[in-house]
């Protein structure tokens, strides 16, 4: 698989990001270890996470630990590019950007994934009720002591990216090297706000819902009854409409012609937009992972257009 650089560093990261939303939620420890295995096995070093994963269904902070064990007992941790997210609600007491909850955040994600270090430590939403200094700052002190390889932003505004970006130049403190905003074929809102600024700074882009959760699988149709997974209620309230049901369209044939399915490329996609490093996709079974990593070997041809 293809390796892109993560904005202005020396970190190389596959052109597909697993996403590690799932483990410990829709599939169990066992089947995330063979979805893991089946990702490396492929050519994939790039897994991303977050310590709120998945505190919806009470299991704060299972997909680190998942990922934890696996790379113990697998002995790769030096193999792996490990991307994980603090700053979403945990607790009333644990969440947002302070400089005392990051460390607090970043001891407890260390811990569960049984590391000294992580490669992108992402601020997972923004926090405008603190300082942007005070953020920067604490993010910038775990890099300096080598708890921290890189940073990232995800679900934030292009205005409050180039905040951060000023912030860290203006101190001379390590800077976002990535965002992670929502981006498929629906969703393309960053075209016109947050694309523009990374691609100036050379900030890597790191999108996700690239599946936009299953919908660009072709798995949900018009007329048809909702499949039966955790995830149908958001696309149905999302993309089951004259807009999505269109993009399925052009998919659908864009997949026939290529032959490939949609969701090969759909992803294949969003790799080939300038300035996406890696999109980032989940998987819950080895045969979606094969599926998923098909995408990467894909060229569509440049006459297809959505």
């Amino acid at each position: 698989m293809q390796q892109r650089t993560l904005g202005r560093t020396d970190i190389k990261v596959s052109s597909i990001c697993l996403g590690g939303n799932v483990f410990g939620w829709t599939i169990d420890e066992a089947t995330s270890f063979d979805v893991l295995d089946a990702f490396v096995a492929g050519g994939g070093n790039f897994i991303d996470t977050a310590d709120v994963y998945a505190a919806w269904v009470q299991k704060v902070g299972i997909s680190e630990t998942i990922l934890g064990k696996w790379m113990k007992a697998r002995g790769n941790r030096h193999n792996i590019i490990l991307a994980t997210k603090c700053g979403s609600e945990l607790a009333p007491d644990k969440k947002g950007l302070s400089k005392a909850y990051i460390f607090r955040a970043v001891e407890a994600s260390l811990q569960r994934l049984q590391t000294d270090y992580i490669d992108l430590y992402q601020s997972h939403v923004d926090d405008p009720s603190v300082p942007m200094e005070e953020t920067m700052e604490a993010f910038d002190t775990l890099v300096k002591q080598g708890k921290v390889r890189a940073l990232g932003c995800s679900n934030f505004s292009g205005a409050r990216l180039y905040q951060a970006l000023e912030t860290s130049a203006k101190h001379g403190w390590a800077r976002y090297e990535s965002i992670q905003p929502r981006y498929n074929l629906v969703d393309r809102e960053i075209e016109a706000d947050q694309l523009p600024i990374c691609r100036a700074a050379n900030v890597g882009v790191i999108p996700y819902y690239a599946l936009a959760a299953g919908f660009l699988t072709g798995k949900y149709r018009k007329g048809q009854p909702l499949p039966t997974s955790a995830r149908a209620a958001n696309v149905n309230n999302r993309y089951m409409n004259d807009k999505g049901f269109a993009v399925i369209d052009k998919l659908d044939a864009a997949a026939q012609a290529s032959g490939a399915t949609m969701g090969q490329v759909a992803v294949a996609w969003s790799m080939a937009q300038p300035g996406i490093t890696a999109p980032i996709a989940s998987a819950t079974s080895v045969a979606q992972v094969n599926e998923l990593l098909g995408a990467a070997s894909l060229t569509l041809d440049p006459s297809i257009k959505f």
